[in-house]
């Protein structure tokens, strides 16, 4: 029983433990860089073809979706008068 406490002890320690062991490189210095040098291009798609991806999809996304509620705020504002019961 006391070792069966000391292993969840130890198993709790383990898994709580803040030491990483991976070991990434720091690539904020060089998106810095990147993001903060002067060329002409707009912030949003400095980074690359998936960023001007993002950008264009929620940019149809977003007039698409403006374009179909106000389709339906029309749709709604009219009555249909041929349905009168």
């Amino acid at each position: 029983m006391l070792w069966n406490l000391l292993a969840l002890h130890q198993i709790g320690q383990r898994t709580t433990s803040t030491a990483s062991h991976r070991h990434f490189k720091n690539k904020v210095p060089e998106k810095q860089k990147l993001f903060q040098e002067d060329d002409g291009i707009p912030l949003y798609l400095k980074g690359g073809i998936a960023d001007a991806l993002l950008h264009r999809a929620t940019m149809i996304l977003t007039v698409g979706g403006t374009a179909y509620a106000i389709y339906q705020l029309a749709v709604a504002s009219f009555l249909n008068k041929g349905n009168k019961t």
